[in-house]
């Protein structure tokens, strides 16, 4: 059989043939909005209760470590990042009694990414000791869930000749300014504790402020001071060792963590009852999908035995109220302490 050459063939047997023809803007422009269309529904999904979050959490701690608000953090942030699917970076950003750290979430975008561990301190003590703040507690902020109310304590350093509430009246009433009060920074808890306690008793009383709970603690162990209003949390396991001497507890009741121990009303002396409170709170204008998803997986949490029983030993009582219930809580507390804040003339140092 004779072969065909290629001189031999027709001109389109060897023809390579033509590639395929450009397709025209216009088309591909309208294939793109095609197909931003069909993928919108699934991106705004992305960010709705159901797959939030899709990536890593900040929450910001506005005090320094080893104080409560650390440790309440620290108790939580395990067990929420296990039912978010997400992790819980925590960061601390103390000073200005809590206020520096909570700016920055006052001004994160409202996107459920970055969380603030509030507390009385920085929203509801702090707006009313200085003249310029900034931010609005109410106003600048998304509540979601009170996680507990601490108890606080009169705790003294062991050398102080003072056994009972009693004993530390009758010490500081007879060496005026003998005695120094600590506080983790001006307009904190603590420092306003000891404010009241001296409107309470008469005591004259020197103020010395550290940057945190822990510094200041140390310092009483240590005795550079005589004693504080301290959160119960970070003392208990010192007056247990002998390093701290707790007279009574300041807030509306005992507590189960030290049933022994008085509070100030019950030994005579009436002083607003200080129970602080610690929650969770974003940016203003959350969406309520995300604002849900956290409340629920905050209950959750401190529902968790061990989260509970670790709250339980510091004396700490686990709340997880509704967003709505939080926000009416700073609101009226707003109010009833910037009403004693005024009228005692407190400023910070």
């Amino acid at each position: 059989m004779s072969r065909i050459s290629r001189n031999d063939a027709p001109p389109s047997l060897f023809r390579t043939p033509p590639g395929p023809r450009p397709l025209p803007a216009a088309l591909i422009r309208a294939f793109g909005v095609a197909v931003a269309a069909l993928l919108a529904p699934s991106l705004a999904l992305a960010q709705s209760s159901g797959t939030y979050p899709v990536r890593p959490i900040r929450l910001v701690v506005p005090f320094a470590p080893g104080g409560p608000a650390d440790i309440i953090a620290r108790s939580i942030s395990p067990r929420m990042g296990e039912l978010l699917g997400q992790t819980l970076i925590l960061e601390n950003r103390g000073g200005a009694g809590g206020s520096i750290g909570s700016e920055v979430v006052a001004r994160a975008a409202p996107d459920g990414y970055t969380l603030c561990l509030a507390s009385q301190s920085s929203f509801v003590f702090a707006p009313w000791l200085y003249n310029k703040f900034p931010y609005d507690s109410v106003k600048d902020f998304t509540p979601i869930s009170t996680v507990v109310i601490t108890p606080f304590v009169i705790a003294i350093n062991p050398r102080v000749p003072a056994k009972s509430v009693a004993d530390l009246l009758r010490l500081g009433k007879g060496k005026q300014g003998f005695l120094t009060f600590g506080s983790s920074g001006p307009g904190s808890t603590s420092h306003i504790g000891g404010e009241l306690l001296q409107a309470a008793t008469g005591l004259s009383l020197l103020h010395v402020p550290y940057k945190g709970t822990g510094p200041s603690i140390a310092a009483v162990v240590a005795g550079e001071i005589d004693m504080m209003v301290a959160d119960l949390g970070p003392v208990i396991q010192h007056a247990k060792d002998g390093r701290l001497r707790m007279l009574a507890a300041v807030g509306s009741r005992r507590t189960a963590a030290a049933p022994d121990l008085p509070t100030l009303n019950e030994t005579g002396l009436r002083m607003q009852a200080l129970d602080g409170r610690f929650g969770i709170m974003g940016p203003a204008g959350l969406s309520k999908d995300i604002v849900t998803r956290l409340h629920s997986v905050i209950v959750q949490t401190i529902k968790t035995p061990d989260v509970r029983q670790r709250f339980e030993t510091l004396g700490y009582d686990p709340v997880g109220d509704t967003p709505e219930q939080y926000a009416q809580s700073v609101r009226t507390e707003l109010e009833i302490f910037g009403k004693i804040i005024r009228n005692a003339g407190i400023k910070p140092e």
